[in-house]
């Protein structure tokens, strides 16, 4: 296929459905062999079924983000098939519970930390030396305002602002480098997430997947010069 991502490797976690798979078919349709990492094995077998319909071509790997033993060997895997990494996308999430702080349960806390904190930790160390190998990785990791300074998000918001903090600690490290590191920021969009944590909202009246995987390809592109920034939906400003 042709595209501005022809003969790219990206990697797209929480690929199964919501931004991560409207991110996948995008990449995918501009020449992407996209690498789909899910817990949901259905779910990236019917986003694989669209992939190649549409001519593209996907890898699935079904997996928990935080089954660290499986996240480490990761890197290798991908190494050993395809040499290099162009692009990682990091949609999975778990929005926890809408709760007051006092009464947040630890293992909550420490499931949404797992997915949302120390899955990426681990990615990156997985991932790293693959996106150096290739001629100009890109990694694009989506983050949420949601729950900023606001009442009963404590688990989420937390969980967020420390990835960040992460994200733009690691694009430091490697400012240097040819490697790209961004986050997105995708504003209120219509997806399984958003719906556990406003439940009372209607889907139709908030923006697609599909317009926040517009926002996220550009800065997979050769072309991208942006680095520890944060993009987000209505407005663009510097991390």
């Amino acid at each position: 296929m042709c595209g501005s991502l022809a003969g790219r490797v990206v990697l797209v976690t929480g690929a199964s459905r919501g931004i991560g798979a409207a991110t996948a078919l995008v990449c995918a349709a501009q020449g992407a062999h996209v690498v789909l990492l899910a817990r949901t094995r259905g779910g990236l077998e019917e986003l694989d079924d669209r992939i190649r319909a549409a001519g593209g071509s996907a890898t699935l790997v079904p997996m928990d983000v935080t089954q660290g033993d499986r996240i480490d060997a990761l890197g290798a895997a991908l190494f050993q098939r395809f040499g290099r990494l162009d692009g990682w996308v990091s949609c999975a999430a778990d929005p926890g519970l809408l709760t007051p702080a006092s009464h947040l349960d630890p293992p909550v806390l420490a499931r949404v930390l797992a997915v949302n904190l120390s899955a990426n930790h681990r990615l990156i160390r997985s991932l790293e030396p693959l996106l150096r190998a290739a001629p100009a990785g890109r990694a694009v990791f989506l983050t949420d305002q949601t729950g900023r300074d606001a009442a009963f998000f404590s688990a989420y918001a937390a969980s967020k602002r420390a990835l960040e903090a992460l994200v733009r600690a690691w694009a430091a490290e490697l400012r240097q480098t040819p490697i790209r590191i961004n986050l997105v920021d995708p504003g209120p969009t219509a997806t399984r997430l958003r719906a556990q944590m406003f439940p009372g909202e209607t889907p139709s009246r908030l923006p697609s997947p599909e317009a926040a995987a517009e926002l996220i390809l550009p800065l997979l592109g050769d072309a991208c010069a942006r680095h520890g920034e944060t993009v987000a939906a209505e407005a663009q400003f510097s991390a």
